[in-house]
C-alpha cells in the first residue's frame, strides 16, 4: 500500500475545486473580459458616436432651457420632461430626456435654432446596451444572477489557482513570473496559464469584487446590510440588477409612482422654474454631466445630480424652483462610509477613478483573464483522458482541513450565491450521483483505485 506524501489530500482537494470552478467560469470569463473591455472605453466611444452633435456650426443667441424642452416634447408627442442635461458649451446640442408610455427617449436639440437633430431610445444607446451585455447577458434578472454566480466561482478559481502555483522547492521564478518558451508545447501552455494567473490575480479579484454591488443577489444583500446597519443616507447611486433603486419619495407613493401598474400623471412644470434652476446650478461647480429632474409633486424642489463617471466627484442637490435657492446639497464626502467604499470601487471598475491609466490597467487585466481562460481550456483539452471529463482523480477521498473549511464558509457568507450553489453541488454529490457510479467517474468524483 502506497503512502501519500504530507499534504497530498489537501493539494488534491484544492486541485479539484480549481478545476470545477474553471469549468463553470471559463465561458463567462471570456465574455466578461471582452464586454468589460468595451465598456471601459465607453467615454471615447460615446464621444465618437456623439461627435455630430458636439461641434455644431451655429449662429444667433442661445435659447432658454424651457424653449429647448418644448421643442423636445413636440418631437415626441404625448411625452413629459424626465431630465434636462446641462450643456457644457454653446456649440453642443442640448440633451433632453423625455418620457412617453414609460419609455425614455433622448432628444438632441440645437440650442440656437431649436431644431431637433436626433431622437434615440435611451435604453438602446451604446452605454446601456454594453452594460446589459456585460452584467446581464441581455437576459434581465436571470442573466444578472448567472453572471454573479460565475463571478463568485471565478474568485474560487483564482484563489485555488494561487495556492496551486505558489513556488515550492526553490525552483526559481521561471514558470511563475515569466514563461519558459523552450520547454515544448505542454510546458509552454502550463507556464502561460500560471504566469497569467499570478500577474492577474490581485487585479482580477479587485475587478470582480468591485463589480458585485451591481448584481441582483449581492447588490440586494448589500442593500439589506445598509438598512440593518442604519447606513442609508438616501438611495444608492448605482444600479442593482440593471435597475436604479427608487428614491424614497417614489417608494412612499407605491408602485404606481414607478413603471409598474398604472403610471401616475407627471405634474406640469411651472413656467419659469427650469430656467431659474439651470441659472442657479451653473455657478455651483457640479461635476458634469449634470442631470436636472422636475419635482414629483407640485411645489416640491427640483433634483440635481452629477452623473460623473468618477463617482467621488458626484453631488446631489435640491433647488427651489420658485426662488432658485439651494435647499440642500450632499457631496460624495458626506455619504456613508459604505457608499463611499462602493463608489470608489465602482469608479475603479469602470476605469474612471484615475483617467487613462485606470482604463489601461483594466484592459490589461481583462486581456490576462482572457489568456488565463484560453490557456486553461487548452491544458484541459490536451490532458483530458479518453471517455472522462478530465477532472483530477483523487488517490483517496480528499480530506477537508480546517483552513479550507474556514475559507469556504467565509466566501459563502460574503457571496451568498456561491454558498447556495456550493450547497447544491454537495447535495447532488451526496444524493443523485451516489446512485450513478458511471456519472461519478466521468465527473471525477470516483476514486481511481479501491479504498
Amino acid at each position: 500500500m502506497s503512502v501519500q506524501a504530507p499534504g497530498t489530500r489537501w493539494y488534491n482537494a484544492v486541485w479539484r475545486w480549481h478545476f470545477y470552478a474553471g469549468l463553470i467560469c471559463v465561458p463567462f470569463v471570456v465574455w466578461l473580459a471582452i464586454t468589460g473591455t468595451i465598456y471601459l472605453w465607453r467615454p471615447q466611444v460615446e464621444a465618437w458616436l456623439d461627435r455630430p452633435y458636439d461641434r455644431l456650426v451655429t449662429a444667433g443667441p442661445v435659447t432658454s432651457p424651457e424653449a429647448q424642452v418644448a421643442a423636445s416634447l413636440r418631437a415626441v408627442p404625448g411625452s413629459h420632461l424626465d431630465r434636462y442635461i446641462v450643456s457644457q458649451s454653446a456649440n453642443q446640442a442640448t440633451r433632453v430626456l423625455v418620457m412617453a408610455d414609460g419609455v425614455d427617449r433622448r432628444v438632441y436639440v440645437d440650442p440656437h435654432s431649436l431644431a431637433v437633430l436626433h431622437v434615440a431610445l435611451e435604453d438602446q444607446r451604446f452605454e446601456p446596451v454594453v452594460s446589459r451585455l456585460h452584467g446581464q447577458l441581455l437576459l434581465g434578472d436571470i442573466g444578472s444572477y448567472v453572471v454573479e454566480i460565475a463571478a463568485c466561482w471565478a474568485v474560487v478559481m483564482l484563489l485555488t489557482g494561487l495556492y496551486l502555483w505558489l513556488p515550492r522547492g526553490g525552483r526559481g521564478l521561471a514558470g511563475i513570473l515569466y514563461p519558459r518558451l523552450r520547454g515544448g508545447r505542454r510546458l509552454f501552455w502550463r507556464d502561460i496559464h500560471a504566469v497569467a494567473g499570478i500577474w492577474v490575480s490581485v487585479f482580477a479579484l479587485g475587478l470582480i469584487l468591485t463589480g458585485l454591488p451591481w448584481a441582483s443577489g449581492w447588490g440586494g444583500y448589500l442593500a439589506q446590510v445598509r438598512h440593518l446597519t442604519s447606513a442609508e443616507q438616501g438611495p444608492v447611486d448605482w444600479t442593482i440588477g440593471g435597475k436604479a433603486p427608487a428614491p424614497k419619495a417614489d417608494a412612499m407613493l407605491g408602485v404606481h409612482a414607478g413603471h409598474e401598474g398604472m403610471m401616475m400623471p407627471a405634474p406640469a412644470v411651472v413656467p419659469g422654474e427650469l430656467n431659474r434652476v439651470v441659472a442657479a446650478v451653473r455657478p455651483l461647480r457640479v461635476a458634469p454631466p449634470v442631470l436636472i429632474s422636475p419635482p414629483k409633486t407640485r411645489g416640491a424642489p427640483w433634483s440635481i445630480a452629477s452623473d460623473a463617471a468618477d463617482r467621488p466627484l458626484r453631488s446631489d442637490l435640491q433647488i427651489d424652483g420658485a426662488t432658485g435657492q439651494l435647499i440642500g446639497r450632499t457631496d460624495f464626502a458626506q455619504r456613508h462610509w459604505i457608499d463611499r467604499i462602493v463608489g470608489y470601487g465602482i469608479a475603479v471598475h469602470e476605469g474612471a477613478l484615475f483617467g487613462i491609466a485606470n482604463q489601461l490597467i483594466g484592459t490589461a487585466t481583462a486581456l490576462l483573464l482572457f489568456v488565463l481562460a484560453v490557456s486553461g481550456t487548452v491544458l484541459w483539452w490536451r490532458r483530458r483522458p479518453q471517455g472522462l471529463l478530465g477532472a483530477p482523480l483523487p488517490l483517496s477521498r480528499p480530506r477537508f482541513g480546517a483552513g479550507l473549511v474556514v475559507t469556504i464558509c467565509t466566501l459563502a457568507l460574503y457571496m451568498p450565491l456561491f454558498g447556495l450553489t456550493l450547497l447544491l453541488v454537495l447535495l447532488v454529490d451526496a444524493t443523485a450521483l451516489r446512485a450513478l457510479p458511471g456519472a461519478r467517474r466521468w465527473l471525477g468524483f470516483a476514486s481511481s483505485r479501491p479504498g
